[in-house]
């Protein structure tokens, strides 16, 4: 694998370990893209476990994506490398400066790794990638499962059959109540973004369940003018294309999605 450096004018140097459609990776993209931060990209396929490979997990036990090398300094999760990247180069911060903003960011931002981001893999794995693994034997299934530092109980719920309906429909009903939860948030600061008039961590954070969840046909905020007018904010910030490059989207990956996915 790559290794960043510094460069010979002493630049800071940034490799990314990640992969296209991962929404964990997307946030990361956003802010190095937003940043104008030059990096390198070492792409990784997971359903292949590229991620699960000795020479990965040497630089991220947890066996999943993103991991940042930074000059050598290897940074994992994707919420602590934007908080990272903030830090590191404080041009165009995502970070509010005053202290209580501050803390009501990391708040949300914690609500979305409870909410969204781990509602947002069921519909994921169930619509996306469940046929790739339907196409394994039963002991491949169960190898590749076993394999998993963080996800492996997750991956033996879903099996080979995928999840069930309740529990489809239960993601959703967590999803709705982030699109509700993002409605009241702006609301209260008068948006457009979930804190006010500048985009922070939070925004970022939320951003990749609120594409995926469109590409998978399945936009559920139709109803809330807020939300619907936050996502066209954020798609229209210039480091949103470069973020979601050719690939980057699930659709584009699966052709099954395509046939599905509305117009």
């Amino acid at each position: 694998m790559i290794a960043a450096h510094n460069d010979e004018t002493g630049t800071m140097s940034f490799t990314l370990y990640n992969a296209p459609q991962s929404t964990c990776s997307q946030r990361v993209r956003f802010v190095l893209n937003s940043k104008a931060l030059p990096f390198g990209e070492v792409k990784l396929n997971l359903l292949a476990g590229d991620q699960l490979k000795p020479d990965y997990l040497k630089l991220n036990p947890n066996g999943v994506v993103p991991t940042l090398d930074h000059d050598g300094q290897i940074v994992i999760d994707s919420n602590v490398i934007t908080e990272y990247l903030d830090e590191v180069e404080p041009k165009a911060s995502f970070t509010p400066e005053d202290p209580v903003k501050r803390a009501r960011m990391r708040t949300l931002m914690h609500f979305i790794d409870e909410m969204p981001a781990a509602a947002v893999r069921v519909p994921t794995f169930n619509l996306a990638f469940l046929p790739s693994f339907q196409k394994m034997s039963v002991a491949e299934f169960e190898a590749m499962a076993e394999s998993k530092p963080i996800r492996r109980e997750f991956m033996k719920t879903m099996g080979q059959g995928g999840f069930p309906q309740s529990e489809m429909d239960a993601a959703l009903v967590r999803l709705r109540r982030t699109y509700e939860r993002m409605d009241a948030e702006i609301e209260k600061s008068g948006g457009p973004w979930l804190l006010g008039k500048d985009i922070t961590l939070a925004d970022v954070a939320v951003m990749p369940a609120l594409v995926r969840m469109d590409d998978l046909g399945l936009a559920g905020w139709r109803d809330l003018p807020r939300v619907v007018t936050w996502y066209d904010n954020i798609r229209a910030q210039p480091a949103f294309k470069p973020t979601f490059y050719s690939g980057s989207l699930l659709s584009e990956r699966f052709p099954h999605l395509r046939e599905k996915t509305p117009a």
